[in-house]
């Protein structure tokens, strides 16, 4: 298929801006992609957690079953008075879940990109736990974490990751990700990170792309997302949602294919689809437990524990950095 086309019109790329600079770079190359974390705006988030409630979206309902059943488990081996920091963290649900078992935790930090979101779940947090110190971080995950200032003397940390978002990287991504979760709990601390594991082609595909069409207003979403912050034109109703399972990489992929011929307008460039072109939106990858802990073993953490659902489709692996 023909790559998307970018040609230059009256307004310049503002150099100081790498989100948009990313964005073009994206949408540029052979196979036009997007980086993933545009999903979480307010709007974006609020999708997420309609697909979580699923009945198709099975990750969320497992690892909410591994929580439940193991968290004085989890909360044993993580020890006391522990700093928690979650990366990515939604509505906390299961945040919940993990902080009711560890009533002597020195305090929750969690961190994602979408502002108002992340500020209203932390501020229910603070209001379920009172003596909680709680203090969130807006920021983007994927670069170099720094703590507040409060917490930046706590030497005992342990990061929970959780969601299976660890997916969305693939594997030399996720190494750099988790060195970076390395850096920030330091030797001997702690990661509680959420994995799905691969399984048949249709229960995945489904889990992506469910009958009710929630996922697809998610990824389309992201259009509208990049419209409001650099106004720009792109049209959400030019493209349909596919999600595909690709065996060979493990992974599943999210992608919106151009229905119809559409040129859009960003940051001064038009950049031309041709009906049948996607763009590739989110990757899924799906790891076996002993290929996600050499990934890890890859960022200097040593695998300590390992809990899965009841139907074993979904892992949750503490680990400890080295």
């Amino acid at each position: 298929m023909d790559r998307p086309t970018a040609r230059a019109a009256t307004r310049r790329v503002p150099s100081h801006d790498p989100l948009l600079r990313e964005i073009l770079d994206g949408l540029r190359a052979e196979q036009p992609t997007l980086p993933c974390k545009l999903f979480y705006d307010e709007h974006g988030s609020q999708l997420y957690e309609q697909i979580t409630a699923l009945d198709e979206y099975y990750p969320y309902r497992a690892e909410v079953e591994i929580l439940e059943r193991h968290g004085p488990a989890i909360a044993r081996a993580l020890g006391e008075g522990a700093l928690v920091v979650e990366y990515g963290s939604g509505s906390s649900v299961k945040t919940r879940l993990l902080l009711d078992c560890l009533p002597d935790c020195a305090g929750y930090v969690p961190i994602d990109i979408s502002g108002e979101h992340l500020a209203r779940a932390a501020r229910s947090i603070a209001e379920h736990y009172p003596g909680l110190h709680v203090e969130h971080l807006c920021a983007d995950f994927t670069e170099p974490v720094r703590l507040p200032a409060h917490f930046a003397v706590q030497r005992r940390r342990v990061a929970f990751f959780p969601g299976s978002t660890i997916g969305n990287f693939d594997p030399p991504a996720a190494t750099r990700l988790l060195r970076n979760i390395r850096d920030l709990v330091g030797a001997g601390g702690r990661l509680l990170v959420g994995v799905d594991i691969p399984k048949d082609r249709a229960t995945l595909e489904r889990a992506y792309d469910d009958p009710h069409g929630v996922t697809a207003r998610f990824n389309r979403n992201i259009l509208t997302h990049i419209n409001r912050l650099f106004g720009a034109d792109l049209d959400p109703e030019s493209f349909a949602h596919e999600a595909i399972w690709n065996a060979q990489h493990s992974r599943v992929e999210m992608h919106l294919r151009c229905i119809r011929d559409h040129d859009a307008t960003l940051a001064g460039e038009r950049i031309a689809f041709s009906r049948g072109q996607s763009i590739w939106t989110e990757s899924s990858h799906k790891y076996s437990p002993e290929r996600f802990q050499e990934i890890c073993a890859a960022a200097d953490f040593a695998a300590e524990t390992v809990w899965f659902d009841d139907r074993e489709r979904y892992s949750l692996h503490l680990m400890r950095a080295v």
